[in-house]
C-alpha cells in the first residue's frame, strides 16, 4: 500500500502542477512561479507521505547539505548536455542564429524545475527505491529505466528510438546516480541541469516536445543519428554514449561505496517451518 500511496501523492502534485503551467502558457512570470511552487510542493508532499507510510525520516531527501548536492547535480547535467551539443556542432548539426528570449528562458526555468523534481521523486524516489528493496539494484534499474523511456512515447514528436535513447541515457543513468549517492538531490539537479540546458539555454527540442525558445536562437540539422531529429539531441548517438559513460561511472561508484543491493531470496522460510513441525 505504501507504494500506491506514495505514487499517487507525488503524481497528483505532478499532474496539477503540469496542468497549471500549461494553463499560463505565454505568461513566463507565472510559469516560473508555478513551476517553482510545484517543485517545492513535490518535495514537501514526498517527505510527508514517506513519513506517514514508512514511519521514518526520508533521509534520501534530507535537508543536510541539500543545496550543495543539488548544485553538483545541476553542474553535471549542464556539462553533460553542453558536451553533447558541442559534439553535434562540431559536425555541423547545431547552428546558433542569434539571441533568443530571456523571458521565455525564465518560464522554462520554472517548468524544468517542476519536471525534474516530480519525475525524480516518482521514478527514483518511489519506483526505483521500493522495487530495489525487493529485486535488487540491477533489476530495479532495468525495469524503471524502461518505464521511464516508455513514458516519453506520449510526447508529440516521440519515436521508438527516442524513447529507447531516453531509457538508456536518462532512465538507467539517473537510477545509477541515485544508487551511487543514495540521495535524490543529485539526480534532481542532474535532470534539471540537462533539461534546462537543452530548452532554456541551447533552445532545442526536449524529449520530442517541440521547439524550445531559450537564451539562444538555434536550429539543428543532419541525420537523426547526429542531431536526434524532431525528438531533439536526446535522440542522438552522442547523448546515448554520454549517458552510458555516466551510468558506468555511477554504478562503479555505487559498487565501490557498497550501495549495490542484492536480490532478495526466500531462504528463511523452510528452516522455520521445519522447526515448528518438530
Amino acid at each position: 500500500m505504501r507504494f500506491v500511496k506514495q505514487l499517487l501523492a507525488v503524481a497528483a502534485v505532478a499532474l496539477i502542477g503540469g496542468q497549471s503551467v500549461a494553463a499560463v502558457e505565454g505568461n513566463f512570470f507565472l510559469a516560473l512561479v508555478i513551476g517553482a511552487v510545484t517543485a517545492v510542493l513535490g518535495v514537501v508532499v514526498y517527505r510527508w507521505v514517506v513519513r506517514r507510510t514508512e514511519r521514518r525520516e526520508p533521509t534520501e531527501l534530507g535537508q543536510d547539505g541539500w543545496g550543495g548536492k543539488l548544485g553538483r547535480g545541476t553542474l553535471i547535467g549542464f556539462a553533460m548536455f553542453a558536451a553533447v551539443i558541442a559534439n553535434i556542432a562540431l559536425l555541423g548539426g547545431y547552428h546558433v542564429e542569434g539571441w533568443g528570449s530571456p523571458t521565455r528562458a525564465l518560464g522554462l526555468l520554472g517548468l524544468m524545475a517542476a519536471v525534474a523534481v516530480t519525475e525524480e521523486l516518482l521514478f527514483r524516489g518511489v519506483l526505483f527505491r521500493i522495487i530495489e528493496e525487493r529485486t535488487g539494484t540491477w533489476i530495479a534499474l532495468a525495469l524503471t529505466g524502461v518505464v521511464f523511456g516508455a513514458m516519453h512515447l506520449v510526447n508529440p514528436d516521440a519515436s521508438l528510438w527516442g524513447a529507447t535513447a531516453i531509457a538508456i541515457e536518462a532512465g538507467f543513468m539517473l537510477a545509477a546516480c541515485y544508487a551511487a549517492t543514495r540521495n535524490l538531490w543529485v539526480p534532481i539537479g542532474l535532470h534539471f541541469g540537462w533539461n534546462f540546458a537543452a530548452g532554456g539555454i541551447f533552445s532545442v527540442a526536449v524529449s520530442g516536445n517541440g521547439e524550445s525558445k531559450g537564451l539562444l536562437e538555434a536550429s539543428t540539422s543532419g541525420p537523426v543519428a547526429l542531431s536526434g531529429g524532431a525528438f531533439g539531441p536526446e535522440g542522438s548517438l552522442y547523448a546515448v554514449l554520454t549517458g552510458v559513460v555516466l551510468t558506468v561511472v555511477f554504478l562503479w561508484l555505487a559498487k565501490r561505496r557498497g550501495h549495490i543491493v542484492a536480490r532478495r531470496h526466500r531462504t528463511a522460510q523452510a528452516p522455520a517451518t521445519a522447526t515448528v513441525a518438530q
